[in-house]
């Protein structure tokens, strides 16, 4: 695998910003090297609020745990903006969706099929993730959340008034909003539009296990395509790190010669 560092100008969010890229590194041979020359799928790796985009390298063996697979990972600030189009900020959401799948397949070999692109990530990515694959069904073909921050309207009070209100506004305003994931969950289960597979781990002490369990029933008794698993653990990278290495190996990957 190639480990990028890149740095360029987001004209959605109107300054620079930073990502990590892990991409297949196609040479004539060697047992570490990938067959195919791409296009390649890409997941979409989302970091969580006390984090960045240097979390998934630093915390994790996900450069180990991809060097065989026909896939780009791609890992984004994302800021303290929790992948929304904020209240009273910038447009994390669209940057996410929008503007960095399309700077990414122009930067490198990646393929822009919706059955090749994913994303996934931890807490506060956890539900940007799960959000852009209900609200945005068309771009992906899977999102994984891992101790995802699933429940909106219970995270107001534990990222303090301030922020919740720079980035959702009041909690009228999110409630039933499209950055309520209950009501996004109950409009993509009335769309006509196929919805992604979705994955949601969480471990049974984490502090956003009851959440999860409530979105799960949620997405469940409305018939989505939802993967939901959980086991002891608390929110951690201990814990996450094996989730990484689950949701590669329950992507829906194309075949090839290298898996």
């Amino acid at each position: 695998m190639a480990w990028l560092h890149v740095h360029y100008h987001s004209e959605v969010l109107r300054m620079p910003v930073p990502m990590e890229v892990l991409l297949p590194q196609h040479l004539s041979g060697g047992s570490r090297t990938v067959s195919d020359p791409g296009p390649y799928p890409t997941l979409y790796l989302l970091h969580g609020r006390s984090d960045d985009h240097t979390a998934w390298m630093r915390r994790t063996s996900i450069e180990r745990y991809v060097e065989r697979l026909p896939l780009a990972v791609v890992m984004p600030a994302g800021h303290l903006g929790w992948y929304t189009d904020m209240a009273m900020g910038r447009n994390y959401f669209t940057f996410i969706t929008e503007e960095l799948p399309a700077v990414c397949e122009r930067m490198f070999p990646l393929s822009g099929a919706r059955e090749d692109r994913f994303i996934a990530g931890l807490s506060m990515g956890g539900y940007g993730a799960m959000k852009a694959g209900l609200l945005v069904p068309e771009k992906y073909a899977a999102a994984a959340s891992f101790s995802g921050a699933l429940d909106a309207l219970d995270m107001l009070e534990r990222i303090g008034e301030g922020q919740a209100s720079d980035v959702f506004g009041s909690k009228e305003q999110l409630a039933g909003s499209k950055n309520d994931l209950f009501a996004a969950a109950a409009a993509r289960a009335e769309s006509d539009a196929p919805c992604p597979e979705l994955y949601a781990w969480c471990g049974t002490e984490d502090f956003l296990y009851e959440a999860n369990v409530r979105f799960r029933d949620h997405a469940l008794q409305l018939g989505l395509p939802l993967t939901y698993e959980e086991g002891p653990g608390d929110h951690s990278w201990a814990y996450w790190d094996r989730c990484i290495e689950r949701v590669l190996q329950w992507l829906p990957l194309r075949e090839t010669g290298t898996r």
